[in-house]
Formats: C-alpha cells, structure tokens, sequence
C-alpha cells in the first residue's frame, strides 16, 4: 500500500514538472507570437545587435522596440551587455535561434504550399 503511494506521490511531482513545463513553453511562444518580437528574434539569430540596428531590422519605432525588448529581456529570452554607451543585446541560447527558424520555416512551407516533412 505504501508503494502505491509513493507511486502516486511521484507522478503528482511529474505532473507538476509537466504542467510547469508546458506553462513555461506556452509563455515562451506567446511572447513570440508578437510580430515585432518575432522580428527581433530573427535579427538577433543572426548576432548580437544594438537597439538602433534592431528598429532598422524589424521596422517598428525605437520606442516600441525598446519596450518589446524590455519584455525578452525580462522573460529571460535575450541578454544584454554594454559596449560604450550602447547596449547590445543577444539571444540566450542557441534553442531560441532554433525555434524562431524552425517558426520561419513552417511558414514558408505554408506560403509557397510546399509539403511537410521531418
């Protein structure tokens, strides 16, 4: 009986690893769903890159870019360093270059109606 119960104890603790997991991934993915973000994402796969370089990446006002990159900066999704006076900003890790392309390319494949594959 005991070990039904840790049993049971342990896939409450799983589940709760899931759930947080899954809350974690969706927040990540709704911060992305934001167009300007998206941009920004892109742009920053490529290199690190300051605010200036940025607005001229994804078109959008330096105040608006400031702020969505407030919003990766604090989500944990960029970092940042200072170079002089400007501040230059990164993606966290080679994850997030991944997903935005694999992003990227989903939507080629639904633009020019090519196939899926793996």
């Amino acid at each position: 009986m005991s070990g039904s119960l840790q049993v049971s104890g342990a896939h409450v603790s799983q589940e709760s690893g899931v759930d947080e997991r899954l809350d974690v991934a969706a927040g990540i993915l709704a911060l992305l769903a934001d167009r300007t973000r998206l941009a920004l994402m892109q742009r920053l796969s490529e290199g690190e890159a300051d605010v200036t370089t940025l607005t001229e990446a994804c078109g959008a006002a330096r105040p608006s870019v400031s702020q969505h990159l407030g919003k990766l900066r604090l989500a944990g999704l960029v970092s940042t360093r200072k170079d002089g006076r400007r501040v230059v900003y990164a993606l966290r890790h080679g994850h997030l270059r991944r997903l935005v392309h694999e992003a990227l390319n989903v939507a080629d494949h639904q633009i020019s109606g090519l196939p899926p594959h793996d």
